[in-house]
């Protein structure tokens, strides 16, 4: 039986760190972004793309929204799987969502951001925590998480945004949520918040 207590959050912030110190690189040089970025069709040219596109980030907003929802979503996540299985998530859900994006995004559009690796998260505790209560803004009052993760699902269909890559991680997750809530089920893991 593995007992999960509040563990260090060395990994969320390894992750959080590595974000930013790409970002910082690619805002001084910005040619960067089509070598590392992923574009549908020269993926197989740049096969290396499917990951590094994770750590790319097109501005501050875009960076700063998706790392304090990193923090806030995997510092739940980790401490419900543990920091070895929340990696194997944030890092294959990222994947997930980057290759619905290679199907389904225009073959010339650069994706960049860790967005669907967040979602792939979120999607983990829509299964496992789905009543949690969280606030967003600008709602004043608390909302189940699942709603949250919902409406930020259909502001990815905005226009410029990678809606492709925040549904794969999102659906990934999905996935995973239920195979950790079958095996808590069966009396594997005991959850201490």
């Amino acid at each position: 039986m593995r007992v999960y207590r509040s563990p260090g959050l060395s990994v969320i912030w390894f992750l959080i760190l590595t974000n930013f110190l790409v970002f910082l690189f690619s805002s001084v040089r910005p040619e960067i972004l089509y070598f590392l970025g992923l574009t549908p069709a020269y993926f197989l040219h740049q096969p290396w793309t499917i990951v590094t596109s994770m750590f790319l980030h097109a501005g501050w907003g875009h960076i700063i929204f998706n790392m304090i929802s990193l923090y806030f979503l995997g510092s739940f996540l980790v401490r419900l799987i543990g920091e070895n299985k929340f990696l194997l998530v944030y890092l294959v859900g990222g994947v997930a969502g980057n290759i619905l994006f290679i199907i389904l995004a225009p073959p010339y559009s650069i994706g960049i951001g860790a967005s669907g690796a967040i979602y792939a998260l979120g999607g983990v505790l829509m299964i496992m925590a789905p009543w949690v209560k969280v606030f967003i803004f600008p709602i004043p009052i608390p909302i189940p998480l699942w709603v949250a993760i919902i409406i930020f699902l259909l502001l990815s269909f905005l226009p410029g945004i990678a809606w492709e890559a925040h549904l794969g991680g999102l659906l990934f997750g999905l996935g995973a949520g239920y195979y950790f809530k079958q095996r808590r089920g069966r009396g594997n893991y005991v959850y201490r918040m």
